[in-house]
């Protein structure tokens, strides 16, 4: 994915789904750089990682 992309994503009021290593994830945020976004899973689990951007795919 890209960084113009999760933008999309994370304005969006719909509910897109996101995956990381086959996991699905809610985007917080995007960072700065727009190279890494913060993201946690679906569920109850709250904890929160920093990944690329590009590890990143809709669907």
């Amino acid at each position: 994915m890209d960084c113009n992309r999760v933008k999309q994503i994370l304005s969006s009021s719909a509910d897109i789904e996101v995956k990381y290593n086959n996991a699905s994830v809610w985007i917080d945020s995007i960072n700065e750089d727009g190279k890494t976004a913060v993201v946690h899973l679906r569920g109850p689990l709250e904890e929160r990682s920093e990944v690329s951007v590009s590890d990143l795919q809709e669907g």
